[in-house]
């Protein structure tokens, strides 16, 4: 039986899919239901559900993108870093495994090659260095708890997409967006990564961080490309002119823009399709 956290939300909800569809029992927990930040109150529904192992994809991302965080951060922080915290403590109390969802937005940039960054190099876009949004800052603070907790394992999610139309979906959001802006990224195709981090249990591979992206960075003048190819917009896509100008009109926060290194889960024998491959397929299918 699998504890599912967070099981109402974006993620969670791609978790639940690959969960009912594998056939595998598990009960879903949304925060409004019961408070499981609290500390007492998760040990209870520990002890009620006895689950075999525990999947937190609660978070705060603020809405309708990351500025929205700069305006609660109360809730921020305690969703982004103090509830990984909370979690990690009392699954160790009660010897329970489990895996959490994190965010690769705490790296800024790739290396002078173009090659991502692994799971070893510390954020470069965190509090510890003054350089983040408030979202991005509080994820990479999780992580730092978590590192006092080895036996979990942490994944992580890099601008989700599937088929599917919605805010959350990267492609929705280039469709939607007045202007949008040239950038060079990892993307993570959500039922993938679901999959994937699913399969990091199910091999019992070592604990730990996992990139969970599709190999191969994408730019967002390459995703607007497929996108006009697969005949699913006829939207003329306005850029701006750089990042200075993005910033000083559109956005309130600074954006984690980044390369991640996915080769630490492919040695593990787990295998995400190609970036651009992931994209068409889910503009192939895609549903309103």
């Amino acid at each position: 039986m699998i504890l599912l956290l967070g099981g109402s939300g974006y993620v969670g909800e791609a978790f639940q899919k690959l969960l009912t569809k594998r056939g595998i029992v598990f009960a879903s927990i949304a925060r409004h239901d019961c408070d499981y930040s609290q500390p007492e109150t998760l040990r209870e529904l520990i002890r009620k559900t006895k689950p075999h192992f525990l999947i937190n994809s609660a978070g705060y991302t603020g809405k309708p993108n990351v500025d929205g965080c700069e305006l609660d951060k109360e809730n921020c922080l305690l969703g982004n870093s103090v509830l990984p915290g909370v979690v990690a403590r009392v699954c160790a109390e009660e010897k329970l495994l489990w895996g959490h969802v994190s965010s690769g937005c705490i790296y800024t940039g790739a290396h002078l090659d173009g090659s991502g960054f692994t799971e070893e190099e510390t954020p470069n876009f965190s509090f510890r260095t003054n350089n983040c949004s408030f979202y991005s800052g509080t994820k990479a603070l999780g992580e730092e708890i978590l590192l006092s907790y080895p036996e979990c394992y942490v994944w992580r999610l890099r601008m989700p997409f599937n088929e599917f139309d919605g805010p959350r979906n990267y492609i929705t959001k280039l469709m939607r967006y007045e202007k949008i802006v040239e950038f060079t990224n990892s993307l993570s195709h959500l039922d993938e990564f679901v999959s994937a981090c699913w399969e990091t249990w199910e091999r019992r591979v070592p604990f730990g961080i996992y990139n969970v992206v599709n190999p191969g960075p994408v730019t967002t003048k390459g995703v607007v490309e497929h996108i006009v190819k697969a005949g699913i917009s006829n939207k003329k896509f306005q850029f701006f002119k750089d990042e200075a100008e993005f910033m000083k009109v559109a956005a309130k926060a600074p954006r984690s823009n980044c390369v991640l290194d996915g080769s630490k889960l492919l040695r593990c024998g787990i295998k995400m399709s190609d970036g651009y491959e992931a994209v068409d397929r889910a503009l192939k299918i895609w549903v309103k």
